[in-house]
């Protein structure tokens, strides 16, 4: 029997790729630094067993459709929205992704932009690498407290919950909305479930960790932002089209709000010119889980999915368990 063919869409750390050929695999992959261009995956695809793919890669159902031999469908991320989850299953093609391993480095990344929005961190290093700081002044520069303010966090999953237990060295005020109440969370927490309005006029940073969904498209517009607070900041780590970016900018610039950070973007990569204009706003180009050590996890995990579901075991992470 010929090895099992594998295209993934982009290089990912060695640990992963290493783990493949160990396994017997056949690998193929892009090696530019950049996403895989639509017309290439279609033609990669149509050998292929199995594919690694990122969450910039849209496997919708002509891309499925290429792929004649495909068998299972690895995303290198936690969410995988990207991929027709319903279609493949459909198609008796399995999905699998990679969850936990990167919950902690993303938290962190959300705390980052909690610090650097609070204290205006990237607007400060601006101020001094253009030759501006000549002496310390007592009103230059002036951000937020952090500690015994009130958090909010919409989406208490595994990355909402674990920025929730880091705020407890700050003693802060938690709230959280999410679909289903959480009783281990609030019990050593203190952390309060609330209706997602009531977190929104309360809180004096709201962190998204919420799957993007048809529900939770623009979850933040207009009417949501106008219900925060003047010092409130809004943190986004989740997915980009989770805020709608337009009314963001209003209400950035008419100061209903007093920043936002980001990391994820409506229409990523491209980002809202309006954003990148403003002082109140920190941009990050998609490093939620850009440590070493998870990058390097997350590769063995994609790579485990599919060498159990192309040796015929249940993949440790399978999102869709009803595809045959």
């Amino acid at each position: 029997m010929s090895p099992k063919q594998i295209y993934i869409t982009r290089k990912i750390p060695e640990a992963g790729i290493n783990r493949l050929k160990q396994a017997g695999l056949t690998i193929s992959l892009n090696l530019k630094d950049k996403p895989v261009q639509r017309l290439e995956l279609l033609r990669r695809i149509k050998d292929q067993d199995g594919l690694l793919c990122l969450l910039s890669d849209k496997i919708d159902q002509e891309i499925i459709d290429a792929g004649k031999r495909l068998k299972i469908i690895s995303a290198y991320a936690v969410g995988y929205d990207n991929i027709d989850v319903p279609y493949a299953t459909k198609k008796k093609i399995m999905v699998t992704n990679t969850p936990d391993v990167l919950t902690d480095a993303t938290a962190e990344l959300a705390w980052a932009l909690i610090f650097a929005c609070a204290r205006r961190i990237v607007e400060s290093d601006r101020f001094v690498r253009s030759g501006k700081f000549k002496t310390w002044g007592p009103t230059r520069l002036l951000g937020s407290d952090i500690h015994h303010k009130t958090l909010g966090i919409i989406g208490a999953g595994r990355i909402g919950q674990a920025v929730g237990f880091k705020a407890k060295g700050f003693n802060m005020k938690l709230l959280y909305n999410s679909r289903h109440r959480k009783t281990e969370f609030e019990k050593n927490t203190g952390a309060r479930l609330v209706s997602l309005q009531k977190l929104l006029k309360e809180s004096d940073f709201v962190t998204i960790h919420t799957p993007l969904t048809a529900q939770t498209r623009h979850l933040i517009g207009p009417a949501e932002l106008r219900l925060m607070k003047p010092s409130a900041y809004l943190i986004n780590t989740a997915r980009g089209p989770v805020v709608d970016e337009p009314a963001l900018v209003r209400a950035l610039k008419n100061k209903f709000i007093a920043g936002t950070g980001l990391d994820v973007y409506e229409h990523e990569p491209a980002i809202h010119p309006g954003l990148l204009k403003l002082n109140n706003v920190v941009l990050l180009p998609h490093l939620g889980s850009a440590t070493t050590e998870t990058r390097n996890k997350m590769a063995g995990l994609a790579a485990e999915n599919l060498i159990a579901g192309l040796g015929g075991k249940k993949p440790p992470n399978l999102v869709n368990p009803h595809y045959s």
